[in-house]
């Protein structure tokens, strides 16, 4: 490497010297604290950038201020536009409170007229579980609740055979399963 036309060997030591304390503090330096040095540097450009935008923004308050005043017909619009828009929200919001407790209502005069069948089949003797479910429309000519005879179960075989059970021991055989020893596992 060569300066001015002069190699490198010929610098004066003097100079060479201090370039090298140099080198070696410069570089321990940023070995010892070169993260905390890079993070101070880009929190300070951050800080910089929002200080100049609120610097650049107050100056110009400051410059112009016929315009920092605002005109009372615009805070009156503004202010009637907002009284007007929740209006609207809370009528939309009422509407909506009305047709929950249209609903509601709807819903409690129905379970109150299934408890009034259930009390009424329930006097007449009948089960009160079947006409909770859907009541009938109209008089159909098919047979009454009371007179309907219960299906017959049909004559089929079984899935399983019926006195197996593999956990309960019984049923013979040498491999039946018995529960491990309780407490500490022997040996020492």
């Amino acid at each position: 490497m060569e300066r001015d036309g002069e190699p490198l060997s010929a610098r004066p030591a003097v100079e060479a010297e201090g370039l090298h304390f140099l080198h070696v503090t410069v570089g321990s330096l940023l070995a010892t604290y070169g993260w905390y040095i890079v993070f101070s540097c880009i929190l300070l450009y951050v800080a910089f950038q929002k200080l100049s935008t609120r610097l650049r923004a107050l100056r110009q308050r400051q410059l112009d201020p016929a315009a920092a005043t605002v005109e009372p017909d615009i805070v009156v619009k503004r202010q009637e536009a907002l009284a007007a828009a929740r209006l609207k929200m809370q009528e939309e919001l009422n509407a909506q409170v009305e047709k929950h407790k249209e609903k509601r209502r709807q819903l409690e005069e129905e379970k109150r007229r299934q408890k009034i069948e259930m009390w009424d089949s329930m006097q007449e003797g009948k089960s009160y579980k079947g006409s909770a479910r859907k009541p009938q429309e109209g008089d159909s000519p098919g047979p009454s609740a009371s007179s309907v005879t219960p299906k017959r179960k049909s004559d089929r075989k079984p899935l399983r055979g019926g006195g197996y059970n593999p956990l309960s021991g019984e049923g013979g055989g040498a491999c039946s399963w018995r529960p491990g020893r309780r407490g500490p596992s022997a040996g020492g």
